[in-house]
């Protein structure tokens, strides 16, 4: 997605509240851990001031082991996301490795994801994301 979309990729607690002003469009994600996504990025939206208004376009990402429940992943990301401004105008899910719970004993969910296939849709959904903002 950062090659189609031409942008930085950096882990929350490296970006400074302040850079977001500069990007027209900006992405939130991880991988999904235990039925949530990563704390640390829920730990840096909290930090950023609320908006009266949603001002600057969104999208959000993550890798899962069930990517079919993505929308319940994605609900509690996009409701801070809301009260903090951004208005989600998209939202990409894959399969990801998983070895949550008894899983581990088999080796695993989606051993081999992403794997180029997740990756093409990936590049497709950031292309459908130009368009959009166009």
């Amino acid at each position: 997605m950062a090659g189609v979309l031409g942008a930085e990729v950096a882990a929350p607690e490296e970006t400074p509240y302040t850079s977001l002003d500069q990007y027209r469009l900006v992405g939130f994600g991880s991988g999904v851990y235990y039925g949530r996504m990563h704390d640390a990025l829920f730990e840096w939206l909290r930090g950023l001031p609320d908006a009266l208004e949603p001002t600057k376009p969104a999208f959000v990402f993550s890798t899962s082991g069930l990517p079919f429940l993505a929308k319940l992943w994605h609900a509690p990301l996009k409701k801070l996301l809301a009260r903090k401004g951004y208005d989600v105008v998209g939202e990409f899910a894959c399969r990801g490795f998983d070895t949550w719970g008894p899983l581990w004993l088999t080796g695993g969910l989606n051993w081999r994801h992403p794997n180029e296939r997740d990756l093409a849709r990936a590049r497709e959904f950031a292309r459908r994301l130009v368009k959009t903002l166009r």
